[in-house]
């Protein structure tokens, strides 16, 4: 496995301004100016519990609203990840995790398989969290999936408080991704897929 997995992409637009900095074998630290509080707060855990360090600063046109900066942060993140796994030799490629927060339950399961596609299943019990739309969360993962280059399927399975149902998915996308960037030893440095590439 080629080490060490770090990344620094910047995304600049008329919209925004985004900079993304990680280290895949972290230790969970997180550093966020976003200027979206609470998406701030979700990508916390994804750093926490992926280990992954994350250091990320966005400027966008939060006047507007916070729809391209949340986006735009999503694509970012996207493409450092992708950059960080490199060729994904001895990855184990899938991962999964369920987590709980109280009355909620959320499952995700990820695929780097070099193709985007995701499945977004929570039905959030309101519209916003304090000033936040919850619609901006499945934009997150759209500019994610589409440019990390990988299947990403995001189930809430029960939850009647918003902020838990968010909170639960992106703990539960922070140690699945955890899961399939983790070394496999069996596997050396083969890549898994009989394809011999991802």
């Amino acid at each position: 496995m080629t080490s060490p997995r770090k990344a620094a992409v910047s995304r600049n637009t008329l919209e925004t301004q985004v900079r993304v900095q990680l280290d895949l074998d972290g230790s969970g630290k997180g550093r966020f100016a976003i200027g979206v509080p609470f998406l701030e707060h979700m990508l916390d855990q994804v750093a926490r519990h992926g280990l992954i360090d994350l250091e990320i600063e966005a400027r966008g046109d939060l006047h507007i609203d916070a729809h391209h900066t949340v986006e735009d942060v999503g694509i970012t993140l996207g493409q450092a990840v992708r950059q960080a796994a490199g060729d994904k030799q001895g990855i184990r490629r899938y991962g999964h995790a369920y987590v709980p927060l109280d009355e909620a339950l959320s499952r995700v399961v990820v695929d780097f398989s070099g193709r985007p596609g995701l499945e977004f299943h929570v039905n959030f019990t309101r519209a916003r969290v304090g000033d936040f739309d919850v619609d901006l969360i499945r934009e997150f993962f759209q500019g994610f999936v589409n440019h990390a280059g990988m299947t990403l399927h995001i189930d809430n399975l029960r939850g009647l408080n918003a902020h838990h149902q968010a909170e639960t998915v992106f703990k539960a996308f922070g140690r699945a991704l955890r899961m399939a960037l983790e070394p496999e030893p069996r596997l050396g440095t083969a890549v898994p897929s009989t394809k011999g590439s991802l």
